[in-house]
């Protein structure tokens, strides 16, 4: 089984020659200090003509009727350019939970809006993380605060996430607090969203829901995270091959040749993982992404940083904000040392 399908590759194509000529270094500076923290232009352009939000969305729904393999490619080419966009929190977040739900009432009047690239939130966390829930239900009505909400304080729709199982929250409802955090990653947006005594919805809920939607949730970051390691490390060959020292290009040095071949190792590993958690769909596998991809990246990030020198850690210089995407990227949806102690166990350690 291969992955990279001939309709694959002419969407990966389309998307990435988009985001080339829309989404540059400049373009996502501008982008993650605006209000809602992405270009709203570039996602509207992003959703009207090559369909992303609306890929894994049943026709039914007025989606494209794609699958998760597809958001895949979408996922990783965002992560290239660390274009901010409601991309995971929205097309693939919220509108897997409702489909994954099996809510048909839900989904017919929640996804065609997020297919046309309406922005909904799913609330989930607690300020300890993932393995809890922040929020909590009592005679329907929702009490707490969701923590790391990804588009929570500019959504259209709010689906939280509890122990009880998934609701809908009207985003205007009295009660209902939203606000924007501060994140070390500047090209990520993350909120929080506080509820009081809030009158929800019930949707569909079933067995093994959580499980569903985290290995969902892990696999797509996993893409990103491919995405960025393989362009902060193109950047640090191209800077290799165009930086001398002592009338040489750095690039010629055998240590460095060394180095830069372990971060394409490391490159190329994470995209295996990651495109077998796509195609398995597979809880373990997807846990398995979460925890090489996170250090793959953080690895890949780290060296970028030293073999450029000290320009990386300028604010002018994009290097930094790979090596911020790494360590922000490697908490979402859990620490991978979280993981580790489960894995252990399935496989009989």
């Amino acid at each position: 089984m291969t992955f990279e399908s001939e309709e694959r590759a002419a969407l990966r194509s389309s998307v990435r020659d988009l985001l080339s000529k829309r989404s540059d270094s400049a373009a996502v500076r501008r982008a993650m200090t605006t209000e809602h923290g992405y270009d709203e232009v570039l996602w509207t352009t992003l959703c009207e003509q090559i369909g992303v939000a609306a890929l894994a969305i049943p026709e039914k729904y007025d989606g494209v009727g794609a699958s998760l393999l597809e958001v895949h490619v979408v996922q990783e080419e965002l992560g290239r350019t660390l274009a901010p966009s409601p991309m995971l929190g929205s097309a693939v977040l919220s509108a897997q939970a409702l489909l994954l739900s099996g809510d048909d009432d839900a989904c017919a009047r929640l996804l065609p809006g997020i297919a046309a690239g309406s922005v909904a939130a799913l609330c989930w966390a607690n300020p300890g993380g993932w393995s809890g829930f922040g929020v909590s239900t009592a005679c329907g009505r929702l009490s707490g605060t969701a923590s790391y909400v990804l588009g929570g304080e500019i959504a259209d729709a709010l689906l939280v996430l509890t122990a009880d199982g998934l609701f809908e929250v009207d985003p205007a409802a009295d009660g209902v607090r939203r606000r924007r955090v501060p994140t070390m990653d500047p090209t990520r947006a993350l909120s929080e969203v506080s509820f009081d005594d809030v009158p929800a919805r019930t949707l569909a809920s079933p067995a093994g829901l959580v499980d569903q939607l985290r290995a969902v949730a892990l696999t797509a970051l996993s893409a990103e995270q491919v995405g960025a390691a393989s362009a902060a490390l193109e950047q640090t060959v191209e800077y290799a091959k165009s930086r001398k020292q002592f009338g040489r290009a750095i690039g010629s040095f055998q240590a460095l040749k060394h180095r830069m071949a372990d971060m394409y190792a490391l490159v190329e590993t994470a995209r295996s993982m990651s495109y077998a958690a796509a195609l398995s769909r597979t809880h373990e596998d997807a846990i398995i992404a979460k925890v090489y991809c996170s250090e793959a990246l953080q690895q890949v990030a780290a060296e970028t940083i030293q073999l450029h020198g000290g320009i990386a850690i300028t604010w002018e210089h994009d290097a930094q904000l790979y090596f911020k995407r790494a360590h922000g990227a490697a908490q979402l949806f859990g620490q991978p040392g979280e993981y580790l102690p489960g894995l252990a166990i399935t496989a009989g350690l």
